[in-house]
């Protein structure tokens, strides 16, 4: 039996993972940013008194410290740490403003980096420890209209590198997981828009625009969420030598040809997989929807 945490438990992978840990016998400690948007991991909790749902905002590090000593306090200690909550704004970069930029990082990057700080002191004193991080293929390939959601997954991949190596001499392990395209509700708007920031005035309007179609297209047909929580368990029971896990086959053929690929072969292949042609080569969108 493990002692479990686990971020952005409303919805989606969070929720799959609440769920998985939960099954496979373990204490799990759910945190949502609020308990009125946290419905189905209430309902998921009837029942299972080792599942406990707690309110917590990762943008918001204040109380990060206090946090976790309770939990320390009520389950005796963490074994393992998921950080999962994150958002993902779509825009073109100099559309965004400095707080849609902010947010992007304060929520994807330092909510898990500053968790994770408030975790180690425990996890070093026990001698034992897992961290996972979720992360993304934007977190090892940038499209365009990701760049800041790519931005703050880049840092994350560099932290828990890093990390990875200092805190292994207190058999503290960490793990990246890269996740394709999953059914979860993470497309928050940072600025304006359903997904994002995309002024009508914009000169990046028909890429932008040309994005958010295929995300909404994307959302209804994403992966079950509750794959990746069973492979969350997986990595919790490993020995920890694996250190970056591509979640789906999809992953897996992504990672593999990224690592392979110099600069140039780099470029077609994201200007490929983003459909993005027509916008690098000055041309009208195929489709013409929000042409130029």
């Amino acid at each position: 039996m493990k002692r479990v945490l686990i971020t952005g438990c409303s919805s989606g992978i969070g929720l799959a993972a609440a769920r998985a840990f939960t099954e496979a016998g373990d204490v799990v400690h759910a945190a949502a940013r609020s308990r009125s948007s946290a419905g189905a991991l209430e309902e998921a909790a009837e029942g299972h008194a080792n599942l406990h749902i707690h309110e917590l905002d990762v943008a918001q590090s204040g109380g990060f410290h206090d946090f976790i000593a309770a939990i320390v306090g009520e389950s005796g200690g963490i074994d393992v740490l998921v950080n999962n909550a994150g958002i993902l704004p779509v825009g073109a970069f100099e559309d965004f403003g400095e707080s849609g930029l902010r947010l992007a990082m304060e929520t994807n990057f330092f909510g898990a980096a500053l968790l994770t700080q408030a975790v180690l002191p425990h996890m070093r004193a026990q001698k034992s420890g897992y961290i996972i991080m979720i992360s993304s293929l934007s977190g090892i390939a940038a499209k365009a209209g990701d760049s800041a959601y790519s931005a703050s997954k880049f840092a994350l991949e560099g932290l828990t590198e890093a990390l990875r190596h200092e805190v292994a001499r207190w058999n503290i392990k960490t793990a990246l997981v890269e996740p394709a395209q999953y059914a979860t509700s993470m497309f928050r708007a940072t600025e304006a828009g359903e997904l994002g920031y995309c002024a009508e005035g914009s000169p990046y309007y028909p890429l932008i625009k040309s994005q958010q179609d295929e995300l909404r297209g994307q959302l209804s047909g994403g992966r079950d969420a509750s794959l990746l929580g069973d492979l969350l368990v997986e990595i919790s029971r490993s020995d920890g030598r694996r250190f970056r896990w591509p979640a789906d086959n999809v992953a897996q053929r992504v990672t593999t040809t990224m690592w392979a690929q110099d600069d140039a072969e780099r470029d077609r292949f994201l200007r490929n997989v983003a459909a993005v042609d027509w916008w690098v080569e000055g041309r009208d969108r195929p489709d013409k929807d929000g042409g130029q």
